[in-house]
């Protein structure tokens, strides 16, 4: 399938979803809008081998968001995008993971809706996915764990959101992964037992998924504050909880690779 076209004089943003850092992991789509731009604004989680699908004369501009490290705004990042299609480019806008999910998508469309810029959405591989696969376990089981949830543990303040379904979220049948969580999983931790979640329920701990880095650790949800306290690491962490494991899935052997 060739690039979208443009309205004339226009230029079309990509959304393309890196995936969580293996360009193995890539959609076909998404090699086929790389190689195809002119721009590429793109998320430090989405550089390195990724970027080796770019085309060479494109464009490439870091605008990833990182904590603890300078960043580019929000609103500068979409300006820049609105910027490079008025000048009638097919920009990619590279997204790590998959676009839609806690990837701040919803601001970036605003901008190219208020400009009347055409853009177009490439879903990829979310964290959660590839550390369930890289840990041998399902993310959903029969019986018992028939409900899947995504939560941030990192809102706007950088602190834990306030709005938390706890009840929820202290579901005993669902399988929960926290994206971003390493510094407030303590306090999410403490409600979470509060609501009545066993302390001895399975978590998994997730870094650099699908990279030469990853490391998968096993846990139960009361031990983890202090697990993930003593962690010295500055690649991404994920933490899923809830029946991660039974007889017939060894998820111990499969983290200790």
């Amino acid at each position: 399938m060739s690039a979208p076209k443009a309205e004339a004089g226009k230029g079309f943003v990509s959304f393309v979803s890196s995936g969580p850092g293996d360009p193995d992991l890539l959609t076909v789509k998404a090699v086929k809008r790389l190689g195809a731009a002119e721009a590429i604004l793109f998320d430090d989680l989405s550089s390195g081998p990724i970027l080796s699908h770019a085309n060479p004369d494109a464009d490439l501009v870091g605008v990833g968001k990182r904590a603890g490290r300078p960043s580019p705004s929000q609103d500068h990042v979409s300006k820049l995008l609105v910027e490079y299609a008025e000048a009638g480019q097919h920009v990619v806008r590279l997204k790590s993971g998959d676009a839609g999910v806690f990837g701040r998508l919803e601001e970036e469309l605003t901008a190219l809706r208020a400009a009347g810029i055409a853009y177009e959405i490439i879903p990829g591989v979310t964290a959660a996915s590839a550390a369930a696969a890289a840990a041998g376990i399902p993310l959903t089981r029969r019986m018992t764990a028939r409900r899947l949830q995504f939560i941030t543990g990192h809102g706007v303040t950088g602190a834990l959101p306030e709005d938390l379904n706890m009840a929820a979220l202290a579901d005993g049948e669902a399988t929960t992964v926290v994206y971003m969580g390493k510094r407030t999983f303590a306090t999410l931790a403490e409600k979470l037992l509060e609501a009545g979640l066993p302390a001895d329920t399975h978590a998994l701990v997730a870094t650099g998924v699908s990279t030469p880095d990853q490391e998968l650790f096993c846990h139960t949800v009361g031990d983890l504050p202090a697990v993930l306290r003593a962690m010295e690491t500055t690649a991404p962490v994920l933490i899923l909880y809830g029946p991660l494991a039974d007889s017939d899935v060894s998820l111990e052997e499969h983290a200790d690779r």
